[in-house]
């Protein structure tokens, strides 16, 4: 009887000193890893002044752009804005002649924008030594009338956000305004107008005593352009 009672016993004696596995912890998924930050460049910020920090191309708010209209009839939807200076181009206010162009004076389509970057970036390669490229007005936040009622000449287009003024290099190298046609270092100037032209400008408009030149149905001469010229993108989409 006490033989039976044991192995009557057992199992449940057995089956309660089995191990009990605990539960796995459960392990929070890690945070995802902060952005890395944008490279930072030495740039030229002024004649032998340099600085080091992020591009300011970094800020640009990319977007989609649409041209609507004609440059001298049309507005502009969903415009990129230009920095006020960059790594190889700095804007001027074309009204009063000196300081950065206001920000709502210097909107565009994306491709004019880019355009701009890229035209300053291989100027700036194969002329180091050069001022960075004086940009003037663009377009308006949403384009439309440009007239003298914003200020200086006005325009009568840089409506819809494919034009863009650049002054001509000077030969002193100051990245201002040139104020008479001596002052225009017309080797770099050519070059620029033929670096708007391989970029795929509808129209580059030249000053008639600057002595510019380039495909005659593409760079033209115009009155009131002997300090800068005025490029017209196409409204395509090529990058």
């Amino acid at each position: 009887m006490a033989l039976l009672a044991a192995l009557t016993v057992l199992p449940a004696t057995a089956a309660w000193a089995l191990p009990v596995t605990p539960p796995v912890p459960t392990i929070p998924p890690a945070p995802p890893a902060p952005p890395a930050p944008p490279a930072l460049v030495v740039r030229r910020v002024g004649p032998g002044v340099l600085e080091a920090g992020p591009p300011p191309e970094a800020s640009i708010v990319w977007r989609r752009s649409r041209a609507l209209g004609r440059p001298n009839h049309g507005r502009l939807v969903r415009g990129v804005e230009l920095p006020a200076a960059g790594t190889h181009l700095v804007t001027v206010d074309p009204v009063t002649g000196k300081g950065r162009n206001p920000a709502w004076r210097r909107n565009g389509t994306d491709r004019l924008v880019r355009v701009l970057l890229r035209v300053a970036e291989g100027y700036a390669a194969a002329h180091p030594d050069a001022p960075r490229l004086v940009v003037g007005d663009l377009s308006r936040p949403r384009g439309g009338r440009f007239g003298r009622e914003y200020g200086g000449d006005g325009h009568r287009s840089h409506q819809n956000g494919l034009d863009a003024d650049v002054f001509y290099p000077r030969r002193d190298g100051l990245e201002r305004i040139p104020t008479r046609v001596a002052q225009v270092d017309r080797r770099l100037a050519q070059d620029l107008v033929d670096r708007f032209v391989r970029a795929g400008a509808e129209y580059v408009f030249v000053g008639p005593r600057t002595g510019l030149h380039g495909p005659p149905k593409v760079v033209m001469t115009l009155a009131n352009h002997d300090d800068h010229l005025h490029v017209r993108v196409r409204p395509g989409s090529r990058r």
